[in-house]
C-alpha cells in the first residue's frame, strides 16, 4: 500500500466528509466533536507521507503559477 492510499484510508476511516454528502439538517444542532489523532511524528513513514504531500503541494503551485501568467 502506498503512503498516499495509506492516508486517503485513514481519511475515509474518521468520517471526514466534504458536506455534500448529508441531507439538509441532518446535523442540525449536533456539537461538532474534534477527534484526536494518535500519531507518531517521529515515525519514518509520517516522515515518508508529510514529503509525499508537500510535493504533490509544490506541484500544484507551480501549475497555478504557470496557468496565471
Amino acid at each position: 500500500m502506498t503512503v498516499i492510499t495509506e492516508l486517503q484510508a485513514a481519511r475515509q476511516g474518521t468520517g471526514a466528509t466534504n458536506g455534500k454528502d448529508k441531507t439538509s439538517g441532518e446535523n442540525d444542532g449536533q456539537k461538532k466533536v474534534q477527534e484526536e489523532f494518535d500519531i507518531d511524528m517521529d515515525a519514518p513513514e509520517t516522515e515518508r507521507a508529510a514529503v509525499a504531500i508537500q510535493s504533490q503541494f509544490r506541484k500544484f503551485q507551480k501549475k497555478k503559477a504557470g496557468s496565471q501568467s
